[in-house]
């Protein structure tokens, strides 16, 4: 049985660009930065990793990364103070969350979302 999951490793072409995006948005560096080939934020107990990739190499949508949180009107309010565009504002789903979608610099879906207590 699987239990769970430690880690998602996101290709870039531009690690300086990926890693400040995802520093705005509040990511704390475990390893790598800037300048590194290979870096990983801390996500609860797990990992989003970056991975520098040439240009040569492309990809299409691939899915999106759900990332539950305290405040998803926190997090919203913070991306765009900072001057990024998330598609959507907050809203409530009728599955129970409240969240928005945002994608880095190299096309990942992000979700920010809070189950809503019913």
């Amino acid at each position: 049985m699987i239990s769970s999951i430690n880690a998602v490793t996101l290709a870039t072409h531009d690690m300086s660009r990926a890693v400040a995006f995802y520093q705005t948005l509040g990511f704390q560096i475990r390893y790598g930065g800037s300048d590194a080939e290979f870096t990983s934020f801390h996500v609860g107990t797990g990992y989003l990793n970056l991975i520098a990739q040439p240009s040569s190499r492309q990809w299409a949508w691939w899915g999106r990364i759900i990332f539950h949180v305290d405040n998803v009107d926190a997090i919203h309010q913070r991306a765009l103070a900072h001057g990024l565009r998330p598609e959507d504002a907050p809203r409530d789903a009728e599955w129970g969350e409240r969240y928005f979608h945002i994608s880095d610099p190299d096309g990942h879906e992000l979700s920010f979302a809070k189950l809503l207590v019913g």
